[in-house]
């Protein structure tokens, strides 16, 4: 408890864990569990049934499992679930779960929360992704792997993005994205494949050029969307990243797909 400042206000029910620095007029409720080698810098709150995975940094006037905004939430025991490895910057909000949406709210590892993000009730927020400044995030909402969020992107609830894709800058995300898209707009629209993001992540040009056959039979023909799926799986059937973007589709959701606003380049 060295690295703990006067000033802070912890509930002696909460859970501190080795290491942890919390700084000045930091709030700390007392069902709260704060990982080994956690810092919080000055001016955060915690409270809720809220668990912080080891070595998040959290910067100052972060608000952290206050209750969610849902005005049918009726106190119902909901959680907070925050990974290992977490920037969580200035101004930030994150709420729990409710219990129209499995009572928690998880987030993975090593993403990077900037200045200012939201993130809703009974959110699943995978590893390695990146909320630019100002991003907003609906209740209900799966932000997968490796995606990244470009600043004052708001995001509708129930909203799916798959795994390594873009949304550019105050884009309005009401579709679900595809794995390994790019979407732009307000409101959005598929603007091809994130190929910069691909390339920088050491996909392989074998990799990539599937990406691209298996993007142009779905998107650039026409007939049903079924039967277009279907063509894709039987000439990709072995090929893993394809794979991933047809499980996408036939994936459980309440949202339609977002789709190209014409023919975009990939």
């Amino acid at each position: 408890m060295s690295g703990i400042h006067p000033t802070a206000i912890i509930d002696p029910k909460a859970e501190i864990g080795a290491d942890v620095r919390v700084g000045p007029y930091c709030v700390i409720g007392p069902d709260v569990k704060l990982g080994d080698g956690t810092e919080l810098l000055s001016h955060v709150v915690v409270e809720g049934r809220t668990s912080v995975g080891p070595r998040t940094k959290i910067f100052p006037f972060a608000v952290i499992g206050h209750q969610p905004q849902d005005l049918k939430y009726q106190g119902e025991p909901s959680r907070l679930e925050i990974g290992s490895d977490n920037l969580i910057r200035e101004h930030v909000t994150m709420n729990p779960g409710t219990e129209g949406g499995g009572m928690v709210t998880k987030i993975g590892d090593k993403n990077a929360f900037l200045t200012g993000a939201h993130v809703g009730h009974d959110c699943i927020i995978g590893n390695n992704v990146v909320f630019s400044n100002a991003v907003l995030l609906a209740g209900h909402c799966i932000i997968d792997d490796f995606v990244i969020l470009g600043g004052g992107v708001a995001i509708h609830q129930f909203t799916r993005v798959g795994k390594h894709a873009f949304v550019g800058g105050m884009s309005a995300i009401e579709h679900d994205v595809i794995p390994y898209g790019m979407a732009l707009g307000n409101r959005a629209y598929l603007a091809g494949l994130n190929i910069i993001g691909l390339k920088r992540r050491g996909f392989t040009r074998e990799q990539i050029h599937a990406l691209r056959g298996a993007y142009r039979m779905l998107f650039a023909e026409e007939r049903t969307l079924k039967e277009r799926v279907a063509d894709v799986e039987a000439n990709y059937q072995d090929n893993e990243v394809v794979r991933e973007i047809i499980d996408f589709i036939k994936g459980d959701t309440s949202r339609s797909l977002c789709t190209p606003r014409h023919t975009e380049a990939v």
